[in-house]
């Protein structure tokens, strides 16, 4: 029996495109006439790679050419049938699709799902014709359950109104839609909905005054779904720059950097870059705009102990492809960033630690240099790192003095090296030990600025 099925799907995929092929063999190939008359749907197929199925067994799912009585939005749908060139126009509940001619023939018909959300719920398809005649087809859109992307700040104070972009953040009216955060004994506390996107993307809300660490829920009439970050995260945190958890950047390099506190402060001390003024390309000013953490102390031989510890003694980085290095960042209207790249270096003790002495495990160590981190032509490692310059999209950047989350996928972020050319080379455990953040050149100019940028919270955390 599922060898038959098999068959059929092919016999069915090869008649589509022969049906495809001799339309477009006529000899006026873009010609398309539309046929009066009523049409008939026999049934509809899937052409989606992958579509769950409510009628089939758990686990299992629809594959290219499998018969459905209900899809995702944006799936494709081929209706098989008779008379099909009738059909001027067709409505998924209540919204329309986009037909193509070039995708109809006498018998079968090739749409996509529209991809918002239906207002109106009937569970048909409409197909209005040319002699202005509609007809509907039973066929349910499945709505999915909210989908979490990302919050703008996770390190926003409790009381503050916030954020939670995604889709499918709907709310009905005899469902409201509603989020959810942990307080300290992990019970869940309701947050105030303020206002939810047209096109229910994102959720803003005000966070309880009680939440704490923890994931956020969102509940809708299709589902429930639970982010995989967490508010206030402190898994992987590094630095913190409050002395509560991680390291401190301070004398663990060439620049001592001394941590503020300000009415910018978003939890606690912060570090920041500038303000001074970087050139179109970002020029060389380590002074200024070099963050750098070197692990080791000045014993001989050399230890890493308490604020010395290598990073991945006090994170986890076995799995690091499965891993996001995450921060805060906050940059002030009137101090826009528009020139060169924030690179991001992670280095094994190989590459630099603070005093270059044999360490305790008799390895061979390299000291505070200003090398280790460029191309390996101009005397560097090529060492992959991360190149953050969110400035391009526009020609300049700034959060409006606001803190929002920053997120950079390991996996898909750290392939670069020192001048934005790629490096086919990946990350293992040993590699972090130090991190040095510097905004210098990246492969791409911009324009004279003179950016503040600040950062707090610097953690790497577990994808899922």
């Amino acid at each position: 029996m599922k060898n038959i099925n098999i068959l059929a799907k092919g016999l069915f995929m090869a008649v589509v495109a022969a049906s495809m092929s001799l339309t477009s063999c006529k000899d006026e190939p873009d010609k398309y006439e539309t046929a009066s008359g009523k049409p008939t749907i026999h049934y509809i197929r899937c052409l989606s790679s992958e579509v769950e199925g409510r009628n089939e067994e758990a686990g299992t799912h629809h594959t290219n050419g499998e018969l459905v009585t209900e899809a995702y939005p944006q799936s494709t749908l081929c209706l098989v049938g008779e008379n099909l060139r009738s059909i001027t126009q067709i409505y998924f509940n209540n919204l329309k699709a986009v037909m193509n001619s070039s995708y109809i023939t006498d018998n079968t018909l090739i749409v996509d799902v529209p991809k918002n959300v239906p207002t109106e719920v009937t569970d048909k398809i409409y197909m209005i014709t040319a002699d202005k005649d509609t007809l509907d087809y039973d066929f349910h859109v499945v709505i999915s359950a909210p989908v979490i992307a990302n919050m703008e700040c996770e390190y926003a104070k409790p009381g503050s109104e916030q954020t939670i972009f995604g889709q499918y953040m709907i709310s009905d009216p005899n469902s409201p839609l509603t989020v959810w955060f942990k307080d300290k004994d992990d019970k869940d506390v309701k947050a105030e909905i303020s206002y939810i996107a047209e096109d229910f993307t994102s959720v803003t809300f005000v966070i309880p005054e009680n939440a704490a660490e923890g994931p956020v829920t969102i509940q809708s009439i299709y589902g429930t779904t639970t982010s995989n970050f967490r508010y206030m995260d402190t898994r992987g945190l590094m630095f913190d720059f409050d002395g509560k958890t991680g390291l401190a950047f301070d004398d663990h390099c060439w620049h001592g950097h001394s941590a503020k506190e300000d009415d910018y402060s978003l939890s606690g001390k912060y570090i920041q870059m500038g303000p001074a003024t970087l050139d179109e390309t970002a020029a060389w000013n380590d002074g200024d705009f070099s963050l750098e953490y070197w692990c080791g102390d000045w014993n001989n031989p050399q230890t890493y102990e308490g604020n010395g510890a290598r990073l991945f003694d006090i994170v986890d980085f076995s799995k690091s492809e499965d891993m996001t290095l995450k921060f805060e960042m906050c940059i002030p209207s009137d101090n826009k960033w528009s020139a060169g790249a924030m690179q991001f270096i992670f280095a094994p003790t190989s590459a630099v630690t603070l005093s270059g002495n044999p360490d305790v495990y008799g390895n061979a160590t390299a000291g505070a240099n200003n090398t280790f981190f460029r191309t390996a032509a101009d005397g560097g490692l090529d060492l992959p790192r991360a190149l953050y310059r969110p400035w391009t999209a526009t020609g300049s950047y700034d959060t409006g003095g606001k803190w929002i989350t920053v997120s950079l996928p390991i996996s898909s972020s750290f392939v670069y090296n020192f001048d934005g050319s790629g490096v086919s080379s990946t990350l293992s455990e040993e590699d972090f030990a130090s991190l040095t953040i510097f905004l210098i050149g990246g492969g791409v100019n911009g324009t004279e600025c003179t950016p503040i940028i600040k950062i707090d919270n610097i953690r790497a955390v577990p994808n899922k």
